[in-house]
């Protein structure tokens, strides 16, 4: 292997507010915070360079114009999909329709900044 992901950097307005969010959904702690306002999460135990990427939520003043190019699944590890998908709306995520005919086996929601992500059907074990 020649590269992995290591981190995601995610510009947003409320960098507080996503770093809250995803660090729910994922079970993310606040690993470190940089004088520019980006607040890195990750998991508790491994942190930068462990098996999961860590997420940097980084201010952007620039609204965001157009289809994300990029955007994160997710996997339920300890509950089925119904359920998860009930724990995600109750943190804050919204339901999206970008154009599925209802026959998918995933849930598209948005994060509180409206980015687009999607929890898949399968049950994963954690990391």
């Amino acid at each position: 292997m020649a590269c992995r992901i290591s981190e995601l950097v995610i510009d947003c307005a409320d960098p507080e507010r996503l770093a809250a969010f995803w660090s729910d959904v994922l079970g993310y702690v606040e690993l470190d915070r940089e004088d520019d306002g980006s607040i890195e999460i990750g998991p508790a135990d491994a942190g930068f360079g462990g098996a999961q990427p860590v997420l940097v939520l980084s201010p952007s003043d620039e609204p965001r114009t157009g289809k994300l190019r990029l955007h994160i699944d997710v996997n339920a590890t300890d509950r089925d999909q119904g359920a998860e998908l009930e724990r995600l709306l109750a943190l804050g995520a919204k339901p999206v329709d970008v154009g599925q005919t209802g026959d998918e086996n995933w849930h598209v929601l948005a994060d509180p900044e409206g980015n687009e992500f999607c929890l898949l059907h399968q049950r994963i074990q954690p990391v």
